[in-house]
């Protein structure tokens, strides 16, 4: 008798969340022991409430599409569960002879996979839970990288290098950025690769692994302006105070779930009324983690393989794990799969290392720069300006 395989989305999606359930479904599909490949419609809800489609139905010619689809083909969800609720997930898996599963998401669905993976053990059935990381804010522990960032990190840097091309040419302002990011501040930091050496860049980048000083942020603003009339800053949405309280109060919040006030607004606020300069603010918001134009070619293939190796795991016995990536030492980047124990990913927070911040906690260091490069796949764009040109003389 043939046993069947699940897989659920969970949390915010990426611009590769379903470049991952592509690689899981070509490889489940080398396994004539499973029957059906379901997904859960709508997160891990959608499993108490049992809504799946068999993917294995899903014709060809649409599943090749998912690799270039952006955010979740099969929805996704932030349901809060409580045991009763794992435990009861547990009983549906034993209906449905659901042999294999699998969460993709970031810390809170890393949790939830290990809560089903021990209400599976709580009554006593063998099944496999393997978590498939995914986060545009790459705070998973463990791994070096979790896919979604790199094509998160691509798109802030190229839009940054361009509103940069844009200040250039009219410099008359501030312009914040604000970058998406709780606690961690890895896409704002990405945008340090916007810069190409010829003034295109953030000026500025704020994080909020470091207090954010408002004295300190104006005075080097009104310093820069002694050198340039265009300035471009980057600040997470997470900015935080000495005390731990956002500079900003969040608009809503129920648990992890945080709507934070306008940080970009606010600083370009406080330009305008503390320093007297025109200023203005960005908020890419969810096109930072949706676009497919700026999707990262690295980030999708990892995410494939991402999705492949859960169900080689799941296939070959392993359980309560998480497939993470191992960056290999040397001068050209390459990464291999990797399992982690799902404990150890379990709702941790994994932010920036002092190593990858610069002592005056505005910008980000060279190795911080050398290490998300290569996650953003094909190098930006280039332009090119004439500004830094010397003027023509006059001759008769």
């Amino acid at each position: 008798m043939s046993v069947n395989a699940l897989i659920v989305h969970g949390g915010a999606p990426t611009a590769v969340i379903n470049a991952s359930l592509y690689g899981a479904i070509h490889e489940i599909k080398k396994y004539k022991e499973i029957g059906s490949f379901y997904a859960a419609i709508g997160g891990a809800g959608a499993v108490l409430r049992e809504q799946f489609v068999d993917l294995k139905k899903i014709s060809e010619e649409k599943l090749s599409m998912l690799p270039y689809t952006p955010a979740s083909a099969i929805g996704t969800s932030r349901d809060p569960l409580e045991q009763p609720e794992y435990d009861r997930i547990a009983e549906i898996l034993v209906k449905w002879n659901i042999r294999y599963v699998f969460f993709n998401g970031g810390n809170g669905s890393m949790d939830t996979c290990g809560k089903v993976y021990e209400a599976c053990r709580r009554i006593g059935k063998e099944i496999s839970v393997v978590g498939i990381p995914k986060t545009i804010d790459n705070d998973i522990s463990v791994t070096d990288h979790a896919p979604g960032f790199g094509s998160a990190a691509k798109y802030i840097a190229a839009s940054v290098r361009e509103i940069s091309q844009d200040v250039r040419a009219l410099p008359i302002h501030v312009s914040v950025v604000e970058a998406m990011g709780r606690n961690a501040g890895w896409i704002a930091a990405a945008s340090a690769l916007a810069d190409d050496g010829n003034g295109s860049g953030p000026d500025f980048i704020y994080l909020p692994e470091k207090p954010f000083d408002e004295d300190q942020f104006l005075t080097s603003i009104e310093n820069k302006l002694q050198e340039k009339k265009g300035i471009v800053v980057v600040a997470s949405e997470g900015l935080k105070k000495k005390d731990g309280s956002p500079i900003v109060e969040p608009i809503f919040q129920v648990g992890r779930a945080v709507y934070y006030g306008d940080v970009g607004t606010h600083l370009a606020n406080l330009v305008i009324k503390k320093l007297g300069y025109k200023a203005r603010s960005e908020k890419p918001g969810l096109c930072g983690r949706a676009s497919i134009a700026f999707q990262s070619d690295v980030d999708r293939e990892e995410a494939i393989i991402a999705g492949a190796e859960a169900v080689k795991a799941a296939m070959q016995g392993a359980t309560g794990v998480m497939v993470g990536f191992k960056r290999i030492p040397g001068e050209i980047y390459k990464a291999e799969p990797m399992l982690i124990p799902i404990h150890e990913v379990m709702m941790t927070e994994r932010c920036m290392p002092d190593e990858y911040i610069n002592t005056e906690h505005n910008g980000v260091t060279k190795e911080f720069v050398e290490w998300c490069r290569p996650l953003i796949g094909k190098p930006l764009r280039e332009f090119v300006t004439f500004k830094n040109m010397p003027f023509e003389p006059f001759t008769e």
